[in-house]
């Protein structure tokens, strides 16, 4: 086992990144009751936006775990990853699902009115880059040597 490997043979990702979104969702929850501001109340495409934007994020979602499936891996950060993955929504961000995550939080804030589950999206995903991301680069580098890193030279991080 190297630096870049937990016990299961997997990144060394602590904490489970869906985790991080439902406490800052709950976050955004509370804020709201502390500080309610309705920032989309009268905007007449509101509903529309929130169901576009949710029909977004179950796509990546669904396709990413679609992919994960037929590739016979699990898609848990902390589990082996035998292969690399570069179809679908991985042919344009290296981290998809992460991605979905944040746009589902957004489309959920839309949805209810919520402008600080909308707005705790971001520092979601800046923990899951801290927590999650960088750990699993550093994993599949190692892993996965060169055709990781070409992969990475070509595909975005996140958008």
């Amino acid at each position: 086992m190297n630096h870049t490997e937990n016990d299961q043979g997997g990144a060394r990702v602590r904490f489970p990144p869906p985790m991080v979104y439902l406490a800052w969702l709950g976050l955004g929850f509370l804020a709201q009751r502390v500080w309610p501001y309705d920032a989309f109340t009268g905007i007449r495409s509101r509903a529309l936006s929130a169901v576009v934007v949710g029909l977004v994020a179950l796509a990546v979602l669904a396709s990413t775990l679609s992919l994960f499936k037929r590739s016979g891996q699990n898609p848990a950060p902390w589990t082996p990853s035998e292969k690399l993955i570069a179809r679908g929504p991985y042919r344009y961000s290296r981290n998809p699902m992460y991605v979905g995550m944040a746009l589902f939080q957004v489309a959920l804030g839309i949805a209810l009115d919520n402008i600080w589950v909308v707005v705790f999206a971001a520092p979601a995903l800046a923990i899951i880059h801290f927590i999650a991301v960088v750990p699993e680069e550093a994993y599949l580098t190692v892993r996965l040597g060169e055709p990781y890193l070409r992969y990475k030279a070509r595909v975005r991080r996140y958008l």
